[in-house]
Parts: structure tokens; sequence; C-alpha cells
């Protein structure tokens, strides 16, 4: 890593009425990139309570208080529509999801410098102060890391904590892109950013929300009761602006699917859920959904996935260890992170069935990792170790 170094950055200025926010946004909208990051709270809130925007230009560094009496923040979305101006994050995906939210449309175009930092091989999932660290040779103080954003007034140094968040991440998208053009990889970046740039990765969809308790069983109308007392615990905790958690635990809901209770009495008894709750007009209402639930015709009750039955094909866990092996082996020749160019559901995949047409085998993970999969599968490539490193050796 480089030795810290001191970087001149505009003076941040603190941005509190509608008026100065929308001259500000008529000025970034003549520049080429800026880079945009929040402050958030999120531990009370189903929601992300938007605290503070901050947003970088080449000659401006502002901070929005999404707090100050009166502000209207939709002037911003002059900027995030605008297809002029790339917007540049790091480690986007809550940033969106505010953004979605608030304004019913992601940024775009937008950039974001985690992803590229893995094409360009600075690890899994870098950090911004590491990627600061090793781009610039600045230290970034993370002091207030865990600081209370929604009291008011911010201090000074909150303020400066803030900006360095956006300063910085100016000479980190430059010096990116500079590499990724060198080494002819800024197509990789392109097609890993649009699907970041798709909302619907970003919306949760209350009838989906049942297949993340991974519930133990082919019961299919357990799993019915399940996934319509998951969606209705989601839907209650968006309109409550609550979270799900603090609504209802996922054990509670896993234990009501299987005891089914149908009295007030018996959803009390459920751990978790308190007399009041069970008394209340939720209580009420959640028996409501289980009765309705009860009811459903065999033909809408969701179909037991059997992927990880114990009659279901499975790779041989051999030949996945070898693909893990050559993956680690190729990333390091290519000096990109692993993870993503293939997850562990891909290696499982793409052993099952090397010759399907899979991401392995699409687009530039075919180059870097697929060819030589197809190979290892297919018996023409053979792995071995030379001096404590592996080597690849041809077998035809």
């Amino acid at each position: 890593m480089s030795k810290s170094r001191k970087h001149a950055f505009p003076e941040p200025r603190l941005i509190t009425a509608t008026d100065d926010l929308a001259e500000t946004v008529s000025r970034l909208r003549q520049e080429t990139f800026v880079t945009v990051d929040t402050e958030f709270m999120r531990e009370k809130t189903y929601w992300p309570e938007l605290c503070l925007i901050q947003i970088a230009g080449e000659t401006e560094v502002v901070l929005i208080d999404s707090f100050a009496p009166g502000i209207d923040l939709d002037p911003l979305k002059a900027l995030f529509d605008d297809p002029n101006v790339v917007k540049v994050f790091h480690a986007a995906r809550q940033d969106l999801e505010i953004f979605l939210h608030l304004f019913g449309a992601l940024p775009t175009p937008l950039f974001d410098t985690q992803v590229a930092a893995m094409v360009a091989g600075y690890g899994d999932q870098v950090g911004y102060d590491n990627l600061v660290g090793a781009l610039t040779g600045a230290a970034i103080d993370k002091s207030h890391r865990f600081t209370d954003w929604s009291v008011r007034p911010l201090s000074a140094a909150q303020l400066t904590y803030a900006a360095a968040d956006v300063t910085y991440l100016r000479l980190v998208y430059q010096g990116l892109i500079d590499q990724l053009e060198r080494e002819g990889r800024a197509g990789w970046v392109e097609a890993e950013l649009a699907a970041l740039s798709d909302p619907d990765r970003l919306i949760v969809d209350p009838e989906k929300q049942w297949e993340k308790l991974r519930a133990r069983t082919g019961n299919r109308r357990m799993l019915g009761i399940l996934k319509a007392i998951a969606a209705w615990r989601e839907r209650e905790a968006q309109n409550a602006n609550v979270p799900r958690q603090r609504m209802l635990k996922d054990e509670s809901l896993l234990e009501i699917a299987a005891t089914v209770p149908k009295t007030v009495e018996a959803l009390a008894r459920v751990r978790g859920v308190t007399r009041g709750f069970a008394d209340g007009r939720m209580g009420q209402d959640l028996l409501a959904v289980v009765q309705a639930a009860c009811a459903l015709p065999e033909s809408e009750l969701p179909k037991v996935t059997r992927n990880r039955g114990a009659d279901a094909p499975r790779p041989s866990p051999a030949l996945v260890a070898l693909l893990k092996v050559l993956l680690a082996y190729e990333c390091e020749r290519h000096d990109v992170a692993p993870k993503l160019v293939a997850s562990s559901d891909d290696l499982d995949a793409f052993a099952l069935k090397p010759d399907a047409q899979g991401p392995l085998l699409t687009g530039w993970r075919r180059d870097v990792f697929g060819e030589e999969a197809l190979a290892l599968c297919e018996g023409k490539l053979a792995l071995a170790v030379q001096n404590g490193r592996v080597k690849l050796l041809r077998t035809e």
C-alpha cells in the first residue's frame, strides 16, 4: 500500500434549503460524473431513514440535510435521471434502495466502485477505506462510522467524515477506470452494472418471503400457511415502517405454520407472540390469514422443491472441489475476485451439466474460467502441484 498522502478537496457545504439544492443540482448536471453516498439509520424502521446525502463534483462538495425543516429533495431526481452524468457509488445496494423508495426509480447511469474493484483484482467486496488506501495512499478516518446521523445539529467532525466518503471516491473512480481500460476489462464491469441497475432486484416481493425461512418440510399445506403469513408480516412491516423481526420473528412464523392456531389463546401460546399482540388487531388479522390459507385448494399451494432431497441428482463433491481449485487458480492468474466469477451454486450446477449454457459459459466468465472448467469436466485438463503452486496439465 502506498504511503499516506494529503489531497486537496473543495470545502464541504451543508444544504438545508430547497432553492439552494435546486441551484446546486443545475451546476452538478454539467459534470461528467458525480460521487454519491448516504448516511441513514435503520435499526428501528423497515425503510432506511435517510439522514444525509453527500455529493461531490469536480469543484464542489455538498452535504444535503434531509432533516432540514421544509427541504424538498425532489430537485435531486433531475440529477439522478440525467443520462449524461454518471452517478458513482461504493457498495451501492443500500443507497440505491433508498433512492428507489424515495423517487420510484434508480439513478442512471450508475457505477459501483466495489464491483469494479472486484473486477480489477482488489478482492471480494473490498471496503471503501481499504480501496482508498490502495489507490490514493490516504487513510480514511472511520471514527464516526457508528454515529447517530439522526441527531441534530451535526458536528464539524461528522460533516468532515461524511464528505470524505465522496471526495476520495472521485479519485478511486478515476483510478479504477484508468486501470480497467488499460487491462481491457471495462466491458466486464458494464455487464455487472447492468444487473445492478435492475430495480426488480431491490424490490421486496412479500409473496416470496417464505422461501427465505427454509422450512424443512414437504407438507404443502404448512408451506401454504407459511407463505401467507410471511407475506402478511412483510406488508404489515412495510405499512407500519417497522423491522419485520420486531413485528414477528421468523421462529414464530414457522411455529404458527406448524401448529395452525385457530384461537387467540392458541396464538398467544406461540413462542414470541405476546398476549397483547394476539388480542389486538394484528392478532385477529393473522388468525384470519391462517384460516384463509387452510382453505386454499391444493392447486394453489406451493410446490415442494426437491432440489435438496435425498433422491435429487447431486454433483460429485470431488468434482466440485476440483472446480473450486481451478476457480481459485484462474482468478489468481487473471487477478479477479472469485466471488464475482462463480458462486457455490454456479459450480454445483456446472458440475451436474457442464455443457449447459449457464453464466459460466457466457461473456467474460467463459474466457476467465468457463472454457478451462469445461475442459476439466471433459477430461482434457488435469490439476497438478509443482513447486508449491497449482499447475494445469493438458491431457490431449
